[in-house]
């Protein structure tokens, strides 16, 4: 990241009256656009496994020594799994169901490609599934829904811990961003990412940062992920476009946050009451 990158970060967080008319021009579309941008990676990773069966089944095969058929089912499921979530989140049908099953398909990968022993890969995926835990906070209703019957405490309802579940997840995709040097850049960016996570997690000024991690994030996704300059042939394509959508997916989790708020477990849910 270079000085003009922070001072935009810098900028985004003071300029609170801007980024507030931001909020209130897109209040109707941003929901659609978190959408879109949370089962990003899913829809990705279906795809892949269409275009890269052999490959995909080979590995499984190889790895875990399963057989052709395990192995064959694994890809499968995984394809037809997130390709149809896709479906149901952007068509806003069996929602709930949609978000359960990608918790599942996100379990499975971890445990399948050896992701569970990768810190860094482990804390995206858990932040990818505080993305989905936002999208079944926010498909929750009081009238309807797959929770029915759960008692709340209070004004604290399931859903609004579920918001606070995935405000949590969401950011440790930032914590694989830090650089922890002596740099003097690097000292202001993980002073400003510290910052922002911990206001994000507490629920304090939550909209606001967590815009400004969008920010920060989507300028870090297009420097660093540009899998669109390499050649696709390239074992780098690969890894950079699965990093790319992956980090959509979280982009799309902080969108959620911004649309819809942090939640009743929050600083801002208990300023109001003071």
């Amino acid at each position: 990241m270079n000085k003009e990158d922070v001072a935009l970060l810098i900028f985004l967080f003071i300029a609170a009256p801007e980024q507030v008319t931001f909020l209130r021009v897109t209040k109707r579309f941003l929901p659609h656009i978190a959408h879109l941008c949370l089962i990003s990676t899913f829809l990705e990773d279906g795809f892949r496994m269409w275009f890269q069966w052999n490959e995909q089944r080979d590995y499984i095969d190889l790895t875990w020594h399963c057989g052709t058929f395990v192995a064959v089912m694994f890809v499968f499921l995984n394809m037809v799994g997130q390709l149809a979530g896709c479906i149901l989140v952007l068509t806003r049908k069996f929602v709930p169901y949609a978000c359960c099953g990608l918790f599942v398909l996100i379990a499975m990968q971890t445990v399948a490609y050896s992701i569970l022993w990768d810190l860094k890969f482990l804390m995206r995926n858990m932040a990818l599934g505080g993305g989905l835990l936002l999208l079944l906070a926010e498909s929750r209703s009081e009238g309807k829904t797959m929770f029915a019957g759960v008692p709340t405490m209070g004004t604290n309802s399931p859903r609004q811990y579920m918001q606070l579940g995935g405000r949590v997840l969401l950011v440790l995709m930032f914590m694989t961003l830090l650089h922890f040097s002596l740099n003097a850049l690097n000292i202001l960016q993980d002073i400003v990412g510290t910052t922002l996570i911990i206001l994000v997690a507490i629920g304090f000024k939550t909209k606001l940062a967590a815009l400004t991690l969008v920010v920060w994030l989507f300028v870090l996704n297009l420097v660093q992920n540009a899998f669109w300059s390499i050649p696709f042939y390239s074992p780098m394509h690969d890894f950079l476009k699965y990093d790319f959508f992956q980090t959509m997916s979280v982009i799309g989790g902080l969108l959620l946050v911004v649309a819809l708020g942090p939640g009743g477990v929050s600083m801002d849910e208990h300023k109001k009451k003071w």
